[in-house]
């Protein structure tokens, strides 16, 4: 047996042993992650499509007993309901396109070192103590209805239009772009406009795609302003809607047939119906974006 055939025999028998139980220990570790992640998700679900009479019981953990779509039909078949949908879905359009937007126009300069942007770190300061103070409420609510946006979509979106966490975020994966790319562009002739749509953004897709599901998980989950700057009721988002039908349900004003299908609800199970439904649209979205979260930012940019 040669030298080198020994070699290969050993690092074999190296492997059988310790990466073996490595993987088994790693496969256990991430099956025990996973089930701490989806069994809740799962009980959620079950608890959804169950009679009210095994989920006030607590006989539901992570199989429907009694499958019924009661919970559904009381949300889904309300004009209410897909009224607030549409106003979430532009939301999350117009809201999203402004924070991409300012965001990565904001970003693009901030980038740069103090050679190229004079008084670049005042600037980044002026941008960073607005995460540390704010304005309050109060304020903010009368800069709205002085400004004649209260009761518009714009009420919901322009407050929030630059985000400073992911300017942050954006700021610092364009910092990582290698100066020779921009020095290349620059000689070639390409103003900072053309470099930042053709050579920043195409290297920062990664960056893009993170910063995108996190404004479109945040205008999505958002209810709190849309509940003191809306008033007409199909204006509001459908998460500030969803809380209502518990929070704020006016039973009054319930017709007949929606008075008997929610007494025959639990409290429970419309809870976790309004869960699942606002879930939904985000685990759409969510796998498109998600292979990008492993590339390298700039993998293969520059050669040698």
């Amino acid at each position: 047996m040669t030298a080198t055939a020994r070699h290969s025999s050993r690092n074999r028998i190296r492997e059988s042993t310790s990466r073996r139980v490595f993987r088994v220990i790693n496969t256990t570790v991430l099956i025990l992650l996973a089930l701490i992640c989806l069994l809740p998700f799962i009980n959620v679900l079950a608890i959804s499509f169950s009679d009210s009479f095994f989920v006030d019981s607590n006989q539901v953990y992570f199989w429907p007993k009694g499958f019924t779509l009661s919970a559904y039909t009381y949300i889904l078949t309300r004009a209410s309901f897909w009224s607030s949908f549409r106003t979430s879905l532009l939301r999350v359009a117009l809201g999203g396109a402004l924070n991409l937007f300012f965001i990565i126009l904001t970003a693009y300069p901030l980038s740069k070192s103090n050679d190229r942007l004079h008084f670049r770190n005042v600037y980044t300061w002026y941008f960073f103590i607005t995460m540390l103070i704010s304005g309050g409420m109060i304020p903010n609510y009368l800069l709205i209805c002085n400004m004649g946006l209260r009761d518009t979509i714009w009420s919901l979106v322009l407050p929030g239009a630059l985000p400073v966490f992911n300017l942050v975020l954006m700021l610092n994966f364009f910092r990582q772009v290698p100066p020779a790319l921009e020095d290349a562009a620059l000689i070639d002739g390409a103003g900072h406009l053309r470099t930042l749509v053709q050579i920043y953004l195409p290297v920062s897709l990664p960056a893009i795609a993170t910063i995108t599901l996190f404004c479109i998980v945040s205008h999505w989950n958002a209810w709190f302003d849309g509940m003191i700057y809306i008033t007409t009721p199909s204006r509001i988002p459908m998460q500030t809607y969803l809380r209502s039908i518990l929070i704020d349900m006016n039973i009054a004003e319930m017709s007949a047939d929606d008075y008997e299908l929610y007494a025959s609800l639990a409290n429970r199970t419309v809870k976790c119906s309004q869960i699942i439904v606002a879930t939904i649209p985000i685990l759409c979205v969510y796998p498109f974006l998600q292979r990008y979260f492993v590339s390298g930012i700039v993998l293969g940019s520059v050669k040698g």
